[in-house]
């Protein structure tokens, strides 16, 4: 079976800004920010605080991915360069994702860069109140003038949209406002990570949250469900509820198989997010080459 990691990350340095001010390495994989917190960054099985295209490629070719989306956002802090030369140099493997701080002064100086000259067609916008664009600009809204102009931007050029908006629950999860901007672009590819990242209590609020965002133009990917749901341990049968619950709800052809990587291997191998999902007896061997292939081959690499 083909597999496709939609939301996987490229690091050249860890250069993060989040609730906690500034992050930055301070060695072994950790980092520490500015208010003093320190956190595992990556994995101990990198030796580095980095991880190069060519390290993601040896983990995927030993899982049998064929190909990943790389994604960025203030967590690693913004890697734009960095994913343009991956793309580059591996155009068949990879496509990038770009970012920005809306709130730039010199926004359209950024956008021309990022999407003219470098070329990038997809936009990642994380608004998580932890280390997205809400934990630096805490009044923010997914549907406020500001971002619909960002929207509107990303609509013109025919990109493709991709939206973290947090932890269930929190003040960055904006379900409505969501809605809102994804039924006002209906022709624009929107997905949102994470399955809208729910715990192990969420299953009610996601149920709810997926029904109002079972829309034609909008797609969730599965990257850090086990996560969010720790802590559910191996088989991660509560992750795998959460998956089944959303294809019961938003259908099969919305939902794409994504990793976290490389945080995710803080906690399980990498084919562990594979087999979870494949050993689902409620998901017929169709359903599964949609979630692992197809539908992510469709938003991604034929937009």
């Amino acid at each position: 079976m083909k597999i496709i990691d939609s939301h996987a990350h490229v690091v050249q340095y860890i250069a993060g800004m989040g609730a906690g001010g500034e992050l930055r390495s301070i060695g072994d994989g950790m980092a520490r920010y500015a208010n003093g917190q320190v956190v595992r960054m990556i994995p101990r099985q990198f030796h580095t605080d980095s991880v190069t295209p060519e390290q993601l490629l040896e983990i995927m070719d030993q899982n049998g991915v064929e190909k990943a989306i790389l994604l960025q956002g203030n967590f690693y802090g913004y890697q734009n360069y960095y994913t343009y030369e991956a793309v580059k140099k591996y155009p068949h493997r990879f496509a990038g994702a770009a970012s920005y701080d809306p709130y730039s002064k010199d926004r359209d100086g950024i956008r021309n860069y990022l999407f003219e000259e470098l070329g990038f067609g997809i936009e990642k916008f994380e608004v998580s109140t932890g280390s997205g664009l809400m934990s630096i600009h805490p009044d923010f809204r997914i549907d406020s003038d500001l971002m619909d102009e960002a929207f509107s931007y990303a609509n013109e050029k025919k990109h493709v949209l991709v939206i973290d908006i947090g932890k269930c629950g929190s003040d960055s999860w904006q379900i409505h406002a969501l809605r809102r901007e994804v039924l006002r672009y209906p022709t624009m590819k929107f997905v949102a990570c994470h399955l809208l990242s729910p715990s192990n209590q969420d299953e009610a609020r996601l149920e709810e949250a997926l029904k109002l965002l079972r829309l034609p133009n909008l797609w969730f990917d599965l990257a850090s469900v086990v996560h969010n749901c720790r802590a559910d341990a191996q088989p991660y049968s509560k992750a795998l509820h959460y998956v089944e619950l959303a294809r019961d709800v938003v259908g099969t052809d919305k939902l794409m198989f994504g990793t976290d990587m490389p945080s995710a291997l803080k906690e399980d191998e990498y084919g562990c997010y594979i087999e979870y999902i494949n050993r689902s007896k409620r998901l017929t061997d169709r359903e599964k080459v949609m979630i692992f292939y197809e539908n992510a081959n469709e938003v991604f690499f034929n937009h």
